[in-house]
């Protein structure tokens, strides 16, 4: 099932490396949610972790190229970051001792968070990047 559709106008940052691994991100849920309906469990986990395995390497990628090049909201960018994998890591702790499911419900949250965060403010970091000959 498709849930999250990536595209350029919506979603694309212009910068090569992050707009590829929204793609992926993109990707990664949108096979969770296969699982998540499938009913296997132990799927959906080996998918939860691969998801946010990516994503806490993708917003280190993302912070450190802010940062190299001193993006003026890297603070307020990387607090978002931070609780989104502190939400994450918490999900994924009480998954895995049986303690919580990974739902449609999670699935819509991260779809919420990623429709909301990558255009309005991901999107930020593009045109700054890009003056800085980041492409």
């Amino acid at each position: 099932m498709t849930l999250l559709t990536w595209t350029k106008e919506q979603f694309g940052t212009n910068i090569a490396k992050s707009d590829e691994e929204h793609q992926t991100i993109f990707a990664l849920v949108n096979q969770l949610v296969d699982h998540v309906t499938s009913g296997n469990r132990q799927a959906v986990g080996k998918q939860l972790d691969a998801l946010i395995d990516f994503v806490v390497k993708h917003f280190k990628m993302e912070e450190d190229l802010m940062q190299a090049n001193g993006y003026p909201d890297f603070a307020a960018h990387k607090a978002k970051h931070d609780e989104l994998v502190a939400t994450c890591a918490d999900l994924q702790k009480k998954f895995h001792a049986g303690q919580a499911e990974v739902t449609a419900d999670t699935a819509v949250f991260v779809k919420d968070w990623l429709y909301h965060h990558i255009p309005n403010v991901d999107k930020h970091y593009g045109p700054f990047l890009n003056s800085k000959g980041v492409a």
